[in-house]
Protein backbone atom coordinates (compact mmCIF):
# COMPACT_ATOMS: atom_id res chain seq x y z
CA UNK A 1 0.00 0.00 0.00
CA UNK A 2 1.18 3.52 -0.76
CA UNK A 3 2.52 5.40 2.23
CA UNK A 4 3.65 8.72 0.72
CA UNK A 5 7.11 10.07 1.33
CA UNK A 6 9.28 9.14 4.29
CA UNK A 7 7.76 11.93 6.42
CA UNK A 8 4.21 10.83 5.50
CA UNK A 9 3.48 13.80 3.24
CA UNK A 10 1.91 13.20 -0.17
CA UNK A 11 4.18 12.42 -3.10
CA UNK A 12 4.12 14.87 -6.02
CA UNK A 13 4.97 13.98 -9.60
CA UNK A 14 5.01 16.51 -12.44
CA UNK A 15 5.24 16.01 -16.19
CA UNK A 16 5.62 18.78 -18.75
CA UNK A 17 4.88 17.61 -22.29
CA UNK A 18 3.85 19.08 -25.64
CA UNK A 19 0.11 19.74 -25.90
CA UNK A 20 -0.51 17.37 -28.80
CA UNK A 21 -2.86 14.39 -28.98
CA UNK A 22 -0.02 12.00 -29.86
CA UNK A 23 1.36 12.49 -26.31
CA UNK A 24 -1.83 11.22 -24.63
CA UNK A 25 -0.61 7.58 -24.34
CA UNK A 26 2.38 8.77 -22.28
CA UNK A 27 0.16 10.68 -19.85
CA UNK A 28 -2.37 7.81 -19.60
CA UNK A 29 0.44 5.33 -18.90
CA UNK A 30 1.88 7.55 -16.18
CA UNK A 31 -1.55 7.91 -14.53
CA UNK A 32 -2.08 4.14 -14.58
CA UNK A 33 1.42 3.46 -13.23
CA UNK A 34 0.94 5.92 -10.38
CA UNK A 35 -2.43 4.39 -9.46
CA UNK A 36 -1.01 0.85 -9.59
CA UNK A 37 1.93 1.86 -7.41
CA UNK A 38 -0.55 3.43 -4.97
CA UNK A 39 -2.35 0.05 -4.88
CA UNK A 40 -5.67 1.29 -6.26
CA UNK A 41 -8.07 -1.38 -7.50
CA UNK A 42 -8.32 -2.15 -11.22
CA UNK A 43 -11.61 -0.28 -11.73
CA UNK A 44 -10.21 2.86 -10.07
CA UNK A 45 -7.06 2.63 -12.19
CA UNK A 46 -9.17 2.41 -15.38
CA UNK A 47 -11.38 5.31 -14.25
CA UNK A 48 -8.38 7.52 -13.45
CA UNK A 49 -6.68 6.67 -16.73
CA UNK A 50 -9.78 7.58 -18.75
CA UNK A 51 -10.43 10.76 -16.73
CA UNK A 52 -6.83 11.94 -17.16
CA UNK A 53 -7.11 11.27 -20.90
CA UNK A 54 -10.35 13.28 -21.14
CA UNK A 55 -8.97 16.21 -19.11
CA UNK A 56 -5.80 16.40 -21.20
CA UNK A 57 -7.71 16.03 -24.50
CA UNK A 58 -9.98 18.88 -23.47
CA UNK A 59 -7.07 21.20 -22.69
CA UNK A 60 -5.08 20.23 -25.78
CA UNK A 61 -7.92 21.62 -27.90
CA UNK A 62 -7.74 24.91 -25.96
CA UNK A 63 -3.96 25.25 -25.93
CA UNK A 64 -2.08 28.06 -27.62
CA UNK A 65 0.09 27.06 -30.60
CA UNK A 66 3.19 25.12 -29.47
CA UNK A 67 1.88 25.02 -25.88
CA UNK A 68 2.95 22.46 -23.30
CA UNK A 69 0.70 20.67 -20.83
CA UNK A 70 1.80 20.65 -17.23
CA UNK A 71 0.46 17.53 -15.52
CA UNK A 72 0.81 17.27 -11.75
CA UNK A 73 -0.12 14.23 -9.69
CA UNK A 74 -0.36 14.42 -5.90
CA UNK A 75 -0.54 10.98 -4.35
CA UNK A 76 -1.67 10.41 -0.78
CA UNK A 77 -2.83 7.34 1.11
CA UNK A 78 -6.50 7.72 0.15
CA UNK A 79 -6.52 9.67 -3.13
CA UNK A 80 -4.73 10.73 -6.28
CA UNK A 81 -5.23 14.36 -7.23
CA UNK A 82 -4.41 15.43 -10.80
CA UNK A 83 -4.11 18.97 -12.12
CA UNK A 84 -3.44 19.68 -15.79
CA UNK A 85 -2.70 23.18 -17.07
CA UNK A 86 -2.20 24.66 -20.52
CA UNK A 87 -1.45 28.20 -21.75
CA UNK A 88 -4.27 29.46 -23.94
CA UNK A 89 -5.10 32.59 -25.89
CA UNK A 90 -8.69 32.22 -24.67
CA UNK A 91 -9.92 33.02 -21.19
CA UNK A 92 -12.76 30.47 -21.51
CA UNK A 93 -12.80 27.50 -19.18
CA UNK A 94 -13.96 24.10 -20.45
CA UNK A 95 -17.72 23.76 -20.71
CA UNK A 96 -19.39 21.94 -17.85
CA UNK A 97 -22.25 21.08 -20.24
CA UNK A 98 -20.13 18.95 -22.58
CA UNK A 99 -20.13 15.17 -22.83
CA UNK A 100 -16.45 15.16 -21.87
CA UNK A 101 -17.19 17.04 -18.65
CA UNK A 102 -19.91 14.52 -17.79
CA UNK A 103 -17.35 11.74 -18.29
CA UNK A 104 -14.96 13.49 -15.89
CA UNK A 105 -17.57 13.99 -13.19
CA UNK A 106 -18.77 10.40 -13.50
CA UNK A 107 -15.31 8.81 -13.27
CA UNK A 108 -13.88 10.93 -10.46
CA UNK A 109 -14.76 12.06 -6.95
CA UNK A 110 -13.89 15.72 -7.52
CA UNK A 111 -13.64 17.84 -10.67
CA UNK A 112 -12.98 21.56 -11.08
CA UNK A 113 -11.82 23.96 -13.76
CA UNK A 114 -10.65 27.55 -13.71
CA UNK A 115 -8.69 30.11 -15.70
CA UNK A 116 -5.94 32.39 -14.43
CA UNK A 117 -5.36 35.74 -16.11
CA UNK A 118 -2.39 36.52 -18.32
CA UNK A 119 0.82 34.87 -17.10
CA UNK A 120 2.62 38.19 -16.76
CA UNK A 121 0.49 41.31 -16.18
CA UNK A 122 3.24 43.42 -17.79
CA UNK A 123 3.33 41.28 -20.91
CA UNK A 124 1.67 42.31 -24.18
CA UNK A 125 0.71 38.68 -24.78
CA UNK A 126 -2.83 37.77 -23.86
CA UNK A 127 -2.05 34.29 -22.53
CA UNK A 128 -4.19 32.65 -19.87
CA UNK A 129 -3.63 29.43 -17.94
CA UNK A 130 -6.54 27.01 -18.17
CA UNK A 131 -6.69 24.33 -15.44
CA UNK A 132 -8.61 21.13 -14.83
CA UNK A 133 -8.33 19.40 -11.48
CA UNK A 134 -9.70 16.00 -10.60
CA UNK A 135 -9.36 13.57 -7.74
CA UNK A 136 -9.91 9.83 -7.52
CA UNK A 137 -10.31 8.41 -4.03
CA UNK A 138 -9.55 4.89 -2.97
CA UNK A 139 -12.67 2.70 -3.14
CA UNK A 140 -13.93 2.19 0.40
CA UNK A 141 -14.47 -1.30 1.67
CA UNK A 142 -12.13 -2.90 -0.87
CA UNK A 143 -8.52 -3.79 -0.22
CA UNK A 144 -6.02 -1.35 -1.76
Amino acid sequence: MFEGTEDGSPEEIELRIGAVLTNLPIIRSLAASIAMRADFDLDSIADLRLAVDEACSTLITQGAPDAALTCAFRVSVDEIRFVVTVPSTSDAKPSSDSFGWRVLTTLTDHTATWVDGPDDPNSQADTHLVHIELAKRRTEGLPG
